[in-house]
Protein backbone atom coordinates (compact mmCIF):
# COMPACT_ATOMS: atom_id res chain seq x y z
CA UNK A 1 0.00 0.00 0.00
CA UNK A 2 1.27 3.44 -0.94
CA UNK A 3 0.53 6.05 1.72
CA UNK A 4 0.87 9.80 1.16
CA UNK A 5 1.00 11.97 4.29
CA UNK A 6 0.40 15.69 3.86
CA UNK A 7 1.59 18.04 6.57
CA UNK A 8 4.31 15.48 7.16
CA UNK A 9 6.60 17.83 9.11
CA UNK A 10 4.09 18.47 11.89
CA UNK A 11 3.55 16.78 15.24
CA UNK A 12 1.26 14.07 13.90
CA UNK A 13 2.59 13.84 10.36
CA UNK A 14 6.11 13.08 11.53
CA UNK A 15 4.83 10.33 13.84
CA UNK A 16 2.84 8.78 11.01
CA UNK A 17 5.87 8.81 8.73
CA UNK A 18 7.79 6.86 11.37
CA UNK A 19 4.98 4.29 11.72
CA UNK A 20 4.79 3.56 8.01
CA UNK A 21 8.56 3.43 7.57
CA UNK A 22 8.49 0.44 9.93
CA UNK A 23 5.89 -1.48 7.90
CA UNK A 24 7.37 -3.88 5.34
CA UNK A 25 4.41 -4.02 2.96
CA UNK A 26 3.77 -0.27 2.80
CA UNK A 27 5.53 2.61 1.11
CA UNK A 28 5.22 6.07 2.63
CA UNK A 29 5.58 9.42 0.88
CA UNK A 30 5.92 12.76 2.66
CA UNK A 31 4.32 15.97 1.48
CA UNK A 32 4.65 19.39 3.07
CA UNK A 33 5.48 22.99 2.29
CA UNK A 34 7.26 24.20 0.26
CA UNK A 35 7.21 21.11 -1.96
CA UNK A 36 3.50 20.39 -1.50
CA UNK A 37 0.87 23.10 -1.19
CA UNK A 38 -2.55 21.48 -0.72
CA UNK A 39 -4.26 24.75 -1.73
CA UNK A 40 -2.70 24.47 -5.18
CA UNK A 41 -4.40 22.16 -7.68
CA UNK A 42 -1.20 22.03 -9.73
CA UNK A 43 0.96 21.10 -6.74
CA UNK A 44 -1.41 18.36 -5.60
CA UNK A 45 -1.96 16.95 -9.10
CA UNK A 46 1.78 16.72 -9.76
CA UNK A 47 2.44 14.79 -6.55
CA UNK A 48 -0.53 12.46 -7.08
CA UNK A 49 0.69 11.71 -10.60
CA UNK A 50 4.11 10.85 -9.23
CA UNK A 51 3.00 8.80 -6.22
CA UNK A 52 -0.43 7.40 -7.19
CA UNK A 53 -1.26 6.77 -3.53
CA UNK A 54 -3.72 4.19 -2.25
CA UNK A 55 -4.26 6.15 0.98
CA UNK A 56 -3.84 9.85 1.73
CA UNK A 57 -3.64 11.09 5.34
CA UNK A 58 -4.19 14.83 5.45
CA UNK A 59 -2.44 16.37 8.43
CA UNK A 60 -1.93 19.74 6.72
CA UNK A 61 -3.91 22.54 8.35
CA UNK A 62 -4.03 26.16 9.40
CA UNK A 63 -3.82 25.66 13.17
CA UNK A 64 -3.18 29.25 14.30
CA UNK A 65 -6.53 29.63 16.03
CA UNK A 66 -6.26 33.33 16.89
CA UNK A 67 -4.88 34.55 13.56
CA UNK A 68 -7.69 32.70 11.78
CA UNK A 69 -10.10 35.26 13.26
CA UNK A 70 -8.48 38.00 11.18
CA UNK A 71 -7.44 35.81 8.25
CA UNK A 72 -10.43 33.51 7.84
CA UNK A 73 -10.18 33.54 4.05
CA UNK A 74 -6.61 32.28 4.22
CA UNK A 75 -7.53 29.68 6.86
CA UNK A 76 -10.47 28.56 4.71
CA UNK A 77 -8.12 28.02 1.79
CA UNK A 78 -5.98 25.61 3.83
CA UNK A 79 -8.63 23.96 6.02
CA UNK A 80 -11.48 23.66 3.51
CA UNK A 81 -10.40 24.22 -0.09
CA UNK A 82 -7.20 22.19 0.37
CA UNK A 83 -9.06 19.09 1.62
CA UNK A 84 -11.51 19.50 -1.27
CA UNK A 85 -8.64 19.42 -3.76
CA UNK A 86 -7.21 16.32 -2.08
CA UNK A 87 -10.63 14.65 -2.02
CA UNK A 88 -11.19 15.29 -5.74
CA UNK A 89 -7.78 13.84 -6.59
CA UNK A 90 -8.52 10.82 -4.39
CA UNK A 91 -11.86 10.34 -6.14
CA UNK A 92 -10.16 10.52 -9.50
CA UNK A 93 -7.70 7.69 -8.77
CA UNK A 94 -9.78 5.69 -6.27
CA UNK A 95 -7.67 6.52 -3.21
CA UNK A 96 -8.93 6.63 0.37
CA UNK A 97 -8.68 9.92 2.28
CA UNK A 98 -8.12 10.20 6.02
CA UNK A 99 -8.71 13.79 7.07
CA UNK A 100 -7.70 15.22 10.45
CA UNK A 101 -10.15 17.54 12.14
CA UNK A 102 -10.73 19.11 15.53
CA UNK A 103 -12.87 19.54 18.63
CA UNK A 104 -13.35 23.17 17.60
CA UNK A 105 -16.16 22.12 15.25
CA UNK A 106 -18.30 22.05 18.42
CA UNK A 107 -19.50 25.05 20.39
CA UNK A 108 -17.76 23.84 23.54
CA UNK A 109 -20.53 24.42 26.07
CA UNK A 110 -21.69 20.83 26.60
CA UNK A 111 -21.78 19.00 29.91
CA UNK A 112 -21.08 15.52 28.56
CA UNK A 113 -18.71 14.24 25.84
CA UNK A 114 -19.49 15.18 22.25
CA UNK A 115 -20.23 12.08 20.19
CA UNK A 116 -19.31 11.70 16.53
CA UNK A 117 -22.86 12.28 15.28
CA UNK A 118 -23.61 15.29 17.51
CA UNK A 119 -24.51 18.55 15.78
CA UNK A 120 -21.42 20.62 15.02
CA UNK A 121 -21.72 24.36 15.64
CA UNK A 122 -18.34 26.11 15.66
CA UNK A 123 -17.97 29.58 17.19
CA UNK A 124 -14.50 30.42 15.85
CA UNK A 125 -13.10 30.99 12.37
CA UNK A 126 -10.79 28.03 12.87
CA UNK A 127 -13.72 25.78 13.76
CA UNK A 128 -15.82 27.03 10.83
CA UNK A 129 -13.04 26.38 8.32
CA UNK A 130 -12.31 22.91 9.70
CA UNK A 131 -16.00 21.96 9.60
CA UNK A 132 -16.18 23.17 6.00
CA UNK A 133 -13.27 20.88 5.19
CA UNK A 134 -15.09 17.94 6.77
CA UNK A 135 -18.17 18.63 4.66
CA UNK A 136 -16.18 18.82 1.43
CA UNK A 137 -14.56 15.47 2.16
CA UNK A 138 -17.92 13.88 2.97
CA UNK A 139 -19.55 15.24 -0.18
CA UNK A 140 -16.74 14.35 -2.59
CA UNK A 141 -15.81 10.94 -1.11
CA UNK A 142 -19.01 9.72 0.57
CA UNK A 143 -17.90 6.09 0.73
CA UNK A 144 -14.12 6.32 0.86
CA UNK A 145 -13.10 8.63 3.69
CA UNK A 146 -12.31 8.76 7.38
CA UNK A 147 -12.56 11.96 9.40
CA UNK A 148 -10.53 11.82 12.61
CA UNK A 149 -11.18 14.57 15.14
CA UNK A 150 -8.62 15.17 17.84
CA UNK A 151 -7.78 17.81 20.46
CA UNK A 152 -5.08 19.19 22.75
CA UNK A 153 -2.35 17.55 20.70
CA UNK A 154 1.26 17.44 21.84
CA UNK A 155 4.28 15.46 20.75
CA UNK A 156 8.03 15.20 20.40
CA UNK A 157 8.10 17.42 17.30
CA UNK A 158 6.69 20.90 16.82
CA UNK A 159 5.37 23.40 19.33
CA UNK A 160 2.84 22.42 21.97
CA UNK A 161 1.61 23.04 25.52
CA UNK A 162 4.04 20.61 27.14
CA UNK A 163 7.07 22.34 25.63
CA UNK A 164 5.63 25.77 26.45
CA UNK A 165 5.27 24.86 30.14
CA UNK A 166 8.78 23.39 30.35
CA UNK A 167 10.35 26.44 28.68
CA UNK A 168 8.40 28.88 30.85
CA UNK A 169 9.67 27.20 33.99
CA UNK A 170 13.21 28.16 33.03
CA UNK A 171 12.27 31.84 33.21
CA UNK A 172 9.65 32.05 35.96
CA UNK A 173 9.23 30.62 39.44
CA UNK A 174 5.47 30.15 39.12
CA UNK A 175 3.01 29.86 36.23
CA UNK A 176 -0.70 30.58 36.17
CA UNK A 177 -2.85 28.18 34.14
CA UNK A 178 -6.62 28.17 33.59
CA UNK A 179 -8.88 25.77 35.45
CA UNK A 180 -12.12 26.52 33.56
CA UNK A 181 -11.22 24.88 30.23
CA UNK A 182 -11.33 21.08 30.22
CA UNK A 183 -10.42 18.60 27.53
CA UNK A 184 -8.25 15.60 26.70
CA UNK A 185 -4.47 15.96 26.36
CA UNK A 186 -3.54 13.76 23.41
CA UNK A 187 -0.11 12.36 22.59
CA UNK A 188 0.67 12.47 18.87
CA UNK A 189 2.38 9.07 19.07
CA UNK A 190 -0.79 7.45 20.42
CA UNK A 191 -2.88 9.20 17.80
CA UNK A 192 -0.61 7.95 15.02
CA UNK A 193 -0.90 4.37 16.29
CA UNK A 194 -4.70 4.68 16.44
CA UNK A 195 -4.96 6.06 12.91
CA UNK A 196 -2.73 3.36 11.43
CA UNK A 197 -4.80 0.67 13.15
CA UNK A 198 -8.06 2.26 11.97
CA UNK A 199 -6.89 2.38 8.36
CA UNK A 200 -6.25 -1.36 8.58
CA UNK A 201 -9.91 -2.04 9.50
CA UNK A 202 -11.76 -3.16 6.35
CA UNK A 203 -14.75 -0.98 5.56
CA UNK A 204 -14.21 1.57 8.34
CA UNK A 205 -15.57 4.97 7.31
CA UNK A 206 -17.08 8.16 8.65
CA UNK A 207 -16.15 10.22 11.69
CA UNK A 208 -14.08 9.01 14.66
CA UNK A 209 -13.02 10.91 17.76
CA UNK A 210 -9.40 10.15 18.60
CA UNK A 211 -8.20 11.63 21.88
CA UNK A 212 -6.54 10.07 24.88
CA UNK A 213 -9.05 8.95 27.50
CA UNK A 214 -9.81 10.83 30.69
CA UNK A 215 -10.46 14.51 31.26
CA UNK A 216 -8.28 17.33 32.57
CA UNK A 217 -8.21 21.10 32.79
CA UNK A 218 -5.17 22.91 31.41
CA UNK A 219 -4.25 23.49 35.08
CA UNK A 220 -4.36 19.76 35.84
CA UNK A 221 -2.44 19.00 32.67
CA UNK A 222 0.28 21.50 33.63
CA UNK A 223 0.59 20.08 37.14
CA UNK A 224 0.93 16.56 35.75
CA UNK A 225 3.70 17.77 33.46
CA UNK A 226 5.48 19.12 36.54
CA UNK A 227 5.22 15.76 38.26
CA UNK A 228 6.59 13.97 35.20
CA UNK A 229 9.64 16.25 34.99
CA UNK A 230 10.23 16.01 38.75
CA UNK A 231 9.33 19.62 39.50
CA UNK A 232 7.09 20.94 42.26
CA UNK A 233 3.48 21.06 40.96
CA UNK A 234 2.79 23.89 43.41
CA UNK A 235 4.66 26.13 40.97
CA UNK A 236 1.50 25.96 38.85
CA UNK A 237 -1.18 28.34 40.16
CA UNK A 238 -4.87 28.38 39.15
CA UNK A 239 -6.60 31.16 37.26
CA UNK A 240 -9.56 31.46 34.88
CA UNK A 241 -10.09 32.39 31.26
CA UNK A 242 -10.70 36.05 32.06
CA UNK A 243 -6.96 36.34 32.65
CA UNK A 244 -6.18 35.27 29.08
CA UNK A 245 -8.50 37.10 26.69
CA UNK A 246 -7.75 36.07 23.12
CA UNK A 247 -9.22 36.87 19.68
CA UNK A 248 -10.71 33.36 19.40
CA UNK A 249 -12.69 32.11 22.41
CA UNK A 250 -11.46 28.81 23.82
CA UNK A 251 -14.10 26.14 24.41
CA UNK A 252 -14.78 25.64 28.12
CA UNK A 253 -15.71 22.01 27.49
CA UNK A 254 -13.72 20.17 24.85
CA UNK A 255 -14.28 16.50 25.66
CA UNK A 256 -14.88 14.09 22.79
CA UNK A 257 -16.75 10.79 23.18
CA UNK A 258 -15.32 7.55 21.83
CA UNK A 259 -18.38 5.41 21.12
CA UNK A 260 -17.56 4.55 17.50
CA UNK A 261 -14.39 2.60 18.27
CA UNK A 262 -16.41 -0.37 19.48
CA UNK A 263 -18.12 -0.53 16.07
CA UNK A 264 -14.80 -1.36 14.40
CA UNK A 265 -13.55 -3.65 17.14
CA UNK A 266 -11.03 -1.19 18.55
CA UNK A 267 -10.53 0.21 22.03
CA UNK A 268 -10.32 3.96 22.66
CA UNK A 269 -6.89 5.42 23.30
CA UNK A 270 -5.36 5.00 26.76
CA UNK A 271 -5.58 7.44 29.65
CA UNK A 272 -3.83 10.74 29.02
CA UNK A 273 -1.66 10.41 32.14
CA UNK A 274 -0.16 7.13 30.93
CA UNK A 275 0.52 8.65 27.54
CA UNK A 276 2.19 11.73 29.04
CA UNK A 277 4.41 9.56 31.21
CA UNK A 278 5.66 7.73 28.14
CA UNK A 279 5.99 10.87 26.02
CA UNK A 280 7.97 13.07 28.42
CA UNK A 281 11.41 11.42 27.97
CA UNK A 282 11.27 11.97 24.23
CA UNK A 283 10.07 15.56 24.58
CA UNK A 284 12.74 16.51 27.11
CA UNK A 285 15.62 14.64 25.46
Amino acid sequence: MKVLITGSNGQLGSELIDRYLDRENDSVFAGDLPDLDITSQESVSELFAEVMPDVVINCAAWTAVDSAEEKETAAFSVNAEGPAILANECARIGARLIHLSTDYVFEGNATEPYQENDHAEPVTAYGRTKLAGEKYVQEILPDNHLIVRTAWLYGVNGENFVKTIIRALEQRDVLTVVTDQVGQPTFAGDLADQIVALIDVPGASGIFHATNSGVASWFEFARQIMIEISEDPERILPTDSSSFVRPAPRPPYSVLGHERWAEVGMAPMRDWRLALHEAIPGITA
